[in-house]
């Protein structure tokens, strides 16, 4: 599988304004099955991640919210 690629850069506020939708993205794979590794080379992967080292103190690390939505859907 190929590395995502990105054509633009976004803002903080581009990022923040989609933040739903990256956790949504991140449900969907978690319910696909998906493994760490492929959910890790993932656009939404990538862009919660710039969210939480740019904005730790607002948004949960990546794994921790792979972690919560995991056991959440297992659940």
């Amino acid at each position: 599988m190929s590395q995502a690629t990105f054509t633009t850069a976004l803002t903080i506020g581009e990022l923040e304004a989609s933040y739903p939708l990256y956790c949504k993205a991140l449900r969907i794979l978690i319910r696909e099955e998906k493994t760490i590794k492929q959910i890790q080379r993932s656009v939404c992967w990538h862009r919660l991640e710039m969210l939480y080292h740019c904005l730790p103190r607002q948004y949960k690390d990546p794994n921790q919210l792979y972690l919560h939505l995991k056991r959440e859907i297992c659940a």
